[in-house]
């Protein structure tokens, strides 16, 4: 019960802060980030480091169900966990962040660890955040886009991310859809998006 009440909190916040948002470019101060024990993640094995500041982010979708409550997104990214460590047999969870529609970022590995978002070449190189859903034919909702704001800069306030930092998207990194159609088009005209 502990951990709904903590989930429905940040919720709640994430809720309360889109004014400041907006308000500039991004954001000074770090938004709640829901931590690997909230969501129930498996442990970790990964032991590659990430080599920071990184300099690119790859933003993706998992191509799967979405959701859009602490609960339902918890489940999701347990799911995507799940597939990646037991059928894929990966070290953990692919993406260094998940973002779900309820506004909230899922830690996945982190800021310090190689993700297995990409290819070998930008995995090395990059932070891996996800969008928990199928963006194809349809647009993320505001709140998960502004919380994918406030991780970037709270990556580059806490010095994980480089000041210039660049965005790609998954499709501008390795042959896919990823991330969508539709948040590949809004990602385009975020102020660090460089095409390849």
């Amino acid at each position: 019960m502990s951990s709904r009440r903590t989930l429905l909190a940040w919720a709640l916040l994430s809720l309360l802060l889109p004014g400041e948002a907006q308000k500039t470019e991004a954001p000074a101060c770090c938004s709640p980030i829901v931590p690997r024990r909230e969501w129930g993640a498996l442990g970790s094995k990964c032991t590659t480091p990430l080599s920071q500041p990184v300099r690119y982010v790859v933003v993706s979708h998992t191509a799967g169900s979405s959701c859009n409550t602490p609960a339902s997104c918890q489940q999701q990214a347990k799911n995507v966990q799940n597939y990646h460590m037991k059928t894929q047999n990966w070290c953990d969870v692919g993406y260094n962040f998940l973002i779900g529609e309820d506004g909230l970022v899922y830690e996945g590995r982190g800021w310090g660890f190689k993700g297995d978002h990409s290819s070998h070449l930008w995995n090395a190189m990059s932070i891996g955040i996800t969008f928990m859903g199928n963006y194809m034919d349809r647009v993320p909702p505001a709140r998960a886009l502004r919380a994918a704001q406030s991780l970037l800069a709270c990556g580059v306030a806490q010095r994980a991310l480089s000041s210039k930092y660049e965005v790609k998207g998954h499709r501008d990194v390795q042959r896919t859809l990823s991330p969508g159609d539709q948040l590949y088009s809004i990602i385009q005209n975020w102020p660090h998006y460089r095409a390849t």
